[in-house]
């Protein structure tokens, strides 16, 4: 037990570009709070919009949909699919791609997200469907 330690609270005002290409309230990570092995985050996927192919190397993740319905793409190739809707609990394994769309024209899908990466945009990896090997770089 550590009683020397604070808690931290985070109220981000604005959002960040993610590598995903979407928009991110970063919330609890290694730079923000100090964790040291779990970030959580407030993604917006615009009416319409979806991420960029992408899969996180060695980190799960796990997501609550606050609102919308999401379509979202997975496996390789990006040949799966599953429908999410509010208060869904979803969770990604390692390496899994994935591609999220939000189904609405006219209204965002907000989801809260959190993986075990305090630093999980360095995890984000670009996915190319139809080739044999995920690209390493990063999006």
């Amino acid at each position: 037990m550590d009683l020397n330690k604070d808690i931290v609270t985070v109220r981000p005002d604005s959002t960040t570009d993610t590598r995903q290409n979407l928009p991110n309230y970063v919330g609890i990570s290694g730079l923000t709070a100090g964790a040291e092995g779990i970030s959580m985050n407030m993604v917006i996927i615009p009416p319409g919009a979806k991420a960029e192919p992408h899969f996180h190397e060695g980190f799960e993740t796990a997501i609550y949909l606050l609102k919308g319905q999401v379509e979202t793409l997975y496996g390789e190739n990006l040949t799966k699919s599953i429908v999410n809707q509010e208060g869904d609990f979803i969770f990604i394994p390692a390496g899994v791609p994935h591609q999220p769309r939000n189904l609405s024209d006219h209204e965002p899908a907000i989801a809260i997200v959190s993986r075990n990466d305090p630093n999980e945009q360095e995890s984000v990896q670009v996915y190319i469907p139809n080739q044999h090997q995920p690209s390493q770089e990063a999006v």
